[in-house]
């Protein structure tokens, strides 16, 4: 197979994206049906539709079945569609939301990977003359060696610093001039404490960084979170690195003229909108609710049809942006597996997020441990001060009431210490289930 890439597919009008689609398909149809036998097994001599518009007619894919098929058929399942000695790179999911999985590339789906990538740190304003330090884990997760390798393909100089000795990175970023960073959305909190403990005469914004470039959380669509991101730092920040790691690493960044998502990949991923409870296909049109589905239009060692992302999204828009990109545009409202059911309303981390960062007493880091399953009558959350202070009366019921009044949920909010909550340099959680 070839590498699918194409530069400025995203730029490409929707006729010939389509037509794009449905030509990769034709021949990707062809090869998953001779070569995976998950496929084979799983559609039960069922023909796979040449078609596009007639895949709606198959089952979903969801993570559980690729899971359970690893497990049964290890190490990389028996989806794995390629050769053994074909696979060029091995990652592995990082495990959050269940067993961790192994993830195999051939070499077209290294390239694509690279490619897509680039388009999306490349729209989120990174480019030659910048240089940017990537700080996610390089120990097999995707997001390490894949997201530099997308960074590369903007032209920037890249840093492959990694996650941990925070310390030394306050040195790299002054010894070495970066102007970019590459991390999660919570890691600059971690920052703003090492500086704050050993380097009391500087600032973060005296670092020089001009561009924060974030992945792997939620919370960066939060306008408050975000604006305290920026008048901290004094850079540009940007969710500039969403994917899904079965599917692709990065195919979805916001750009320096538009918050909102952008679907860059369309040219190697078919999107589809389903009901997240029943699975019923929703329209592809702007305005509609639902949970992401994709299917490689491309792909040579784990392709996936109609696979369940388990990612609720608002379709916002599909006309052309002022960008120029008529790539659709989205906002992630949650993952279906963090969702919480308080008395019927549907609540997710980004949402209590975008609450709690409105309050400048607080740090913006909180949990919410539920000790028992649903139903729900309200939502438990322990919130962090972002510093010592003598009288925090009033404070727990304002912020309930703002709950209340935004969401519609009840909550019982307890105020912790500063400095009191975990602060990590991965992938920050805040909904625990400890019945499980």
């Amino acid at each position: 197979m070839n590498d699918p890439a194409i530069t400025g597919a995203e730029f490409l009008s929707p006729k010939d994206i389509r037509r794009l689609q449905q030509q990769r398909w034709s021949v990707q149809v062809a090869y998953v049906s001779a070569r995976s036998p998950f496929y084979q097994q799983a559609y039960g001599g069922i023909e796979i539709p040449g078609r596009l518009d007639d895949i709606e007619a198959l089952p979903l894919t969801d993570k559980e079945m690729i899971r359970e098929d690893q497990r049964l058929n290890p190490p990389f399942g028996s989806y794995l569609a390629c050769e053994a000695r074909q696979i060029r790179r091995v990652h592995r999911t990082s495990g959050t939301s269940g067993i961790a999985m192994n993830l195999a590339l051939g070499e077209a789906d290294a390239l694509m990977t690279a490619s897509v990538a680039g388009r999306a740190q490349s729209a989120a304003g990174l480019g030659p003359g910048y240089r940017v330090v990537h700080c996610l884990n390089y120990q097999l997760w995707m997001g390490g060696y894949s997201d530099h390798a997308g960074l590369e393909a903007t032209g920037a100089t890249v840093v492959p610093y990694g996650v941990g000795n925070t310390r030394q990175l306050i040195e790299v970023i002054r010894e070495l001039g970066i102007d970019a960073i590459s991390c999660t959305p919570s890691y600059p909190k971690v920052l703003e404490g090492v500086i704050e403990e050993y380097y009391p005469e500087l600032r973060p914004g005296d670092l020089g960084l001009r561009l924060g470039l974030f992945g792997g959380e939620p919370g960066l669509d939060e306008p408050a979170f975000r604006r305290r991101l920026e008048e901290t730092w004094g850079f540009s920040a940007r969710n500039a690195n969403f994917g899904v790691s079965d599917v692709l690493c990065n195919f979805a960044a916001q750009t320096e003229q538009c918050e909102d998502l952008h679907l860059l990949a369309c040219d190697v991923l078919f999107p589809e909108l389903v009901d997240a409870v029943s699975g019923r296909r929703l329209p592809w049109r702007a305005g509609e609710r639902g949970e992401l589905v994709l299917t490689h239009l491309a792909k040579q060692a784990q392709p996936l049809v109609r696979f369940r992302t388990g990612d609720i999204i608002d379709l916002v828009a599909t006309d052309t942006a002022a960008c120029g990109r008529t790539a659709p545009r989205f906002r992630v409202v949650g993952r279906s597996d963090d969702m919480v059911v308080v008395r019927g309303l549907n609540l997710f981390p980004a949402m209590i997020g975008g609450v709690l960062h409105g309050f400048t007493e607080l740090s913006g880091l909180w949990r919410a441990e539920l000790d028992a399953p649903p139903p729900y009558d309200y939502l438990p959350i322990d919130a962090e001060l972002a510093r010592p202070v003598e009288s925090t009366a009033g404070l727990a019921g304002a912020i309930e009431a703002e709950i209340k009044a935004r969401l519609g949920a009840r909550a019982r909010v307890r105020l912790l210490e500063a400095g009191s909550l975990p602060r990590t340099e991965g992938k920050a959680r805040c909904v625990f289930r400890t019945y499980e």
